[in-house]
């Protein structure tokens, strides 16, 4: 999955890019920013799994951040479990910004970009997800219910319910905004953090908790997606800002 999604994220990224000519850009250019983003997804989530989720157990066991395999009772091919979509969202993000600086490319443009292909991308690893039978939804008895695994109970698919809403629901409002209200293409980033947390927000009412809430009234991943609403939201009013009266709807003043 995380193959066909950074495959799929590649050819957007170049696509939308000539379609709507946002910016004079080399493959080379493409390259490197995907590459440093791949990077960042799969360092940021894992390093965010450690720091979100179970710092405590890894402080402990330090080499299983890493090390796909453990020596206890013997040696035994574990894999890597434990990716967090939010550190994956932050090591991307970083990593992308320093290639693109590097590249020479206009930041804001290449940016907003990125994150409008983002959603479609994403679906991939919540499908992922659903094939693989994780991250499961509570216990219904609704006719939408679904045995995971050895279970014998009935769960919400909540995967699916995020592949959707976060995924190919995301996208066609984001690109209805792109086409139709051409001003916003400068707060792509700023609608997606709003829209994703949102439609995670309230999907985590019916996914199932696995760790412990940071704030009582909210699940520790409601907790991150109103951090990431309030983020998008100050983002928007600074680039607004920032960019008001400048009627070019491309445009990367800052």
């Amino acid at each position: 999955m995380y193959l066909i999604a950074f495959f799929l994220g590649y050819h957007l990224i170049w696509y939308f890019t000539n379609k709507y000519k946002i910016q004079p850009m080399k493959r080379e250019q493409l390259d490197s920013v995907m590459t440093w983003l791949i990077a960042g997804v799969l360092l940021g989530a894992r390093l965010g799994y450690v720091l979100f989720y179970d710092l405590g157990y890894y402080i402990s066991h330090p080499l299983k951040i890493i090390l796909p395999f453990s020596f206890e009772g013997g040696f035994h091919f574990t894999g890597i479990s434990g990716m967090s979509y939010h550190g994956g969202l932050i090591g991307s993000f970083l990593m992308a910004s320093y290639a693109i600086k590097k590249q020479k490319l206009d930041y804001w443009k290449t940016v907003n970009t990125v994150f409008m292909v983002v959603p479609l991308v994403y679906t991939f690893g919540r499908l992922g997800n659903f094939i693989n039978g994780e991250l499961y939804g509570r216990i219904t008895d609704s006719a939408i219910g679904m045995y995971f695994g050895n279970q014998t109970v009935l769960r919400h698919p909540s995967q699916l319910y995020e592949m959707c809403f976060e995924g190919f629901v995301l996208f066609g409002i984001i690109y209805a905004f792109w086409i139709f209200l051409p001003k916003t293409r400068n707060h792509v980033m700023a609608l997606y953090l709003i829209g994703y947390g949102a439609a995670r927000y309230f999907i985590e009412f019916f996914r199932e908790e696995t760790h412990e809430p940071l704030i009582a009234i909210m699940t520790r991943g409601q907790t991150f997606c109103a951090a990431m609403v309030l983020c998008g939201i100050a983002l928007w009013v600074v680039r607004w800002y920032f960019t008001r009266g400048n009627t070019n709807p491309n445009c990367s003043r800052s």
